[in-house]
């Protein structure tokens, strides 16, 4: 989460107070304002505390116009009447809330068998808070696995990870916290993920596995897995290396397995040995939910398995948390059981329809020029073209803000900081129709960019609220 330093002095004020919100106070007197960074000396009435906190979240953005968040933003009422009911459920109580409990387990074999699991009874996996807690933990199997192989020179020898530039900063998060070096294979002209080949040439005896992304989140494009595994076959008849893959399928591991079927990417490669995704991205459910799976219990070592029983019952947990609500955890079972193969497949292919259609349309406009066409993840980035020079990105991006849309400008990382785009991602509840609607106010827009005799933006990091 984000850090955040306490109020400067003149910050420390009271909140304004509408005299319509005056209620009695429940020790007797009126409702006086409260202060807003420590606690106020009385209680307020329960309206009176509700309105304020209301008010002040008017001003948040309209999160079904955020074009930068891969998050969901929408589920059917009957879902959020189920997360409401489990909300004071603490997930990690399996004994007092079995039927929780099994609910998670469910997930997990349905994910197993939608991943292609050579067994899907013997695959092991859990729930998260979201993918960056399911990278760490992914991370940190395949440390223990590669520490296990290499006591002898461990802890002499420093173990590294190998990945894309692009990759979600929760890797290199990973690398910092546990102490792993970070081999980051660059990005190269048109090419913005990892390249397998560059990928294991970064290899050797104290790589603990490559990270390969399934759409990221820079552009919406697939990394090549298999390509990737193949690559790491040779390179272990070559050395006897044997590196594993984990795949963050953050985006994508809900998205291929229903659209693009023929695409081999998952535990059908006897190199993965783990896959991630985020169940509040494209698995259809409010923050904050992710999934970690292991081909089987060899690629998760036991050791970091704990096992308590202090709430009831014998609990094995592997987390980086331990108390959570289960309420996301109902809900990906309610969203699993309630569309089943086909209706995410429906789902899915309509956002994949409004991300190419709406590419082709702003491609159309001359201004822009596309880096990727929304055909694999639902997501595309575009650019300004070459010939437009009285603005750029940011500007555009500040612009649609005063639409109500938010739609991040950043640029490109090492090799390639020359290069800054917009991303648009379509989400289920992005429809034709908003989509319709989009497009009119970036098309009305752009003759008054035009008119600009320079790009206005000189702050980038002010320009967008997106940090990668």
């Amino acid at each position: 989460m984000a850090l955040h330093k306490g109020p400067e002095k003149h910050d420390e004020r009271k909140i304004s107070v509408n005299p319509f919100y005056g209620e009695a106070n429940p020790v007797g007197g009126m409702t006086e304002a409260p202060p807003t960074h420590r606690l106020p000396d009385t209680p307020l009435a329960p309206n009176t505390a509700y309105q304020l906190v209301h008010d002040e979240l008017m001003l948040d953005g309209n999160s079904r116009l955020n074009l930068a968040t891969f998050v969901t933003t929408w589920m059917e009422p009957q879902a959020g009447v189920l997360m409401a009911e489990c909300r004071d459920k603490n997930m990690i109580d399996k004994d007092e809330y079995p039927r929780t409990a099994e609910l998670e387990r469910r997930c997990v074999a349905m994910l197993a068998d939608l991943w292609n699991a050579p067994d899907p009874s013997a695959a092991v996996g859990c729930s998260t808070t979201g993918s960056s807690e399911a990278c760490m933990l992914a991370g940190m199997a395949l440390k223990r696995r590669w520490t296990t192989r290499n006591a002898d020179r461990y802890p002499g020898a420093r173990p590294n990870l190998v990945m894309g530039v692009n990759v979600q900063v929760c890797w290199e998060k990973f690398c910092n916290f546990w102490e792993v070096e970070a081999r980051q294979v660059p990005m190269e002209g048109d090419r913005f993920h990892l390249d397998p080949q560059a990928a294991a040439e970064l290899c050797d005896e104290n790589t603990i596995g490559v990270v390969g992304v399934l759409g990221s989140t820079f552009d919406g494009s697939y990394e090549p897995i298999a390509d990737l595994c193949a690559a790491l076959d040779a390179l272990q008849e070559r050395t006897g290396l044997d590196i594993p893959v984990h795949v963050d399928g953050a985006s994508g591991a809900m998205i291929a397995p229903f659209l693009d079927e023929d695409l081999v990417w998952d535990f059908r490669l006897a190199r993965v040995a783990s896959i991630n995704t985020s169940g509040h991205k494209y698995g259809l459910v409010y923050p904050g939910v992710g999934w970690a799976l292991w081909r089987d219990k060899e690629a998760l070592p036991e050791e970091l398995v704990f096992r308590v029983n202090y709430l009831g019952g014998d609990m094995p947990t592997f987390a980086l948390n331990f108390s959570r609500p289960g309420a996301q955890v109902v809900a990906q079972y309610y969203t699993f059981l309630r569309l089943g193969r086909d209706g995410y497949r429906a789902v899915q292919q309509t956002s994949r329809d409004v991300a190419t259609g709406l590419a082709e349309r702003i491609a159309a406009l001359d201004d822009f020029r596309l880096l990727t066409r929304g055909d694999e993840l639902p997501v595309f980035a575009f650019t300004t073209a070459d010939h437009v020079t009285s603005y750029d990105v940011f500007d555009v991006s500040r612009r649609l803000r005063e639409g109500g849309w938010l739609v991040p400008a950043y640029s490109f990382p090492e090799n390639r900081q020359d290069l800054s785009v917009l991303r648009v991602v379509c989400r289920n509840g992005f429809s034709h129709d908003l989509a319709d609607l989009f497009l009119a106010d970036l098309t009305r827009l752009v003759p008054e960019l035009r008119r600009q005799p320079h790009p206005l933006t000189h702050d980038k990091e002010a320009a967008t609220g997106f940090h990668h």
